[in-house]
């Protein structure tokens, strides 16, 4: 018997990726898109800024377009050519109606059958959470129920876009429900994807190698699952 059941994800044909930040996706959860993109599944990346605020010695008006490029180009790796980045400010994010409605609007649009974030919570397994984590994942969670919501954010269904339900809510970086089953191309695409961050990895003196740091994330949980390599995510019906 295996401590975390393997997620049963046949019946998921799209999925949008909500984060903070360009790269947010690259610490394991674009391994499980790699897989998701190879069976002709749907998927999509709403990045909420352009993590202008993440590199010290260089000025945001730089960094920006510097890494949405890098983040591109990561999406390009794994399969992902839907890629929108709003332009919220780095390091400032709040939880109130505005990134709501921004979230709310793009799920109605995109019409997923799951959203897939990072953990939220203050306390994480690495440490203490960054502030935009934080923002993001409780705006989504919100912005998940005000899209399947008729009677809020109105304007939205007076520009043709009507109320949308996802049913799920995947969350990586979290204590895990389940793990989604990968192959060794998946796992060496979630690591070119985030090695694609080649000016934002180069400015974080500390940061693990990406090849060994994505391998033993998804060696560990592939254990757990029973298999060679897995993801472990939280799965929230919503």
């Amino acid at each position: 018997m295996t401590d975390l059941p393997l997620l049963d994800d046949s019946e998921l044909s799209r999925i949008l990726c909500i984060v903070a930040h360009p790269d947010d996706m690259e610490y394991g959860a674009s391994a499980a898109v790699a897989k998701w993109t190879g069976e002709g599944k749907t998927v999509a990346y709403l990045l909420l800024t352009h993590g202008e605020a993440g590199i010290r010695n260089l000025p945001p008006v730089e960094v920006g377009p510097l890494r949405a490029e890098e983040q591109a180009n990561a999406c390009r790796i794994v399969g992902v050519d839907d890629l929108e980045i709003l332009d919220f400010p780095d390091g400032l994010l709040e939880p109130d109606q505005a990134l709501r409605h921004a979230i709310a609007k793009r799920i109605r649009e995109f019409r997923p059958d799951a959203v897939m974030m990072t953990n939220w919570r203050l306390e994480v397994p690495w440490g203490l959470n960054h502030v935009d984590h934080r923002a993001t994942g409780i705006a989504t969670i919100d912005a998940i129920r005000d899209a399947d919501n008729p009677w809020l954010f109105t304007d939205l269904a007076a520009a043709g876009l009507a109320a949308w339900k996802a049913t799920r809510l995947l969350v990586t970086g979290s204590e895990p429900t389940n793990a989604i089953e990968l192959s060794s191309e998946d796992v060496a695409k979630g690591v070119a994807s985030l090695e694609a961050h080649t000016v934002y990895l180069e400015a974080l003196s500390d940061h693990p190698e990406p090849e060994k740091m994505i391998t033993d994330i998804c060696t560990s949980a592939g254990e757990e699952a029973g298999v060679e390599y897995a993801l472990p995510v939280q799965v929230i019906d919503m």
